[in-house]
């Protein structure tokens, strides 16, 4: 399942440089983004998401909408590192 960032959201930016996958970026300057496309909860690179353990507000969490395997989350991040 990849993560959305919820409105909360400080933008303080710490989880940018946390992912491995770039999956995350700025909207328009007020809070950031997820792509869900990108996003692998880490699988492949760590053991659990790091966006999560270094954000302070607690404002990313699973996204509903996108829910996957961890066989496929790993099949992701193969295909984005391959």
């Amino acid at each position: 399942m990849a993560l959305m960032i919820q409105e909360d959201c400080t933008a303080c930016d710490v989880c940018v440089l946390e992912c491995p996958n770039d999956a995350i970026s700025e909207n328009d300057g007020v809070l950031y983004v997820i792509d869900a496309d990108n996003c692998t909860e880490c699988v492949g690179a760590h053991d659990e998401p790091q966006c999560q353990l270094v954000c302070p507000a607690e404002c990313i969490v699973p996204d509903p909408n996108h829910q996957e395997s961890p066989e496929a989350l790993q099949e992701k991040y193969d295909r984005l590192h391959g």
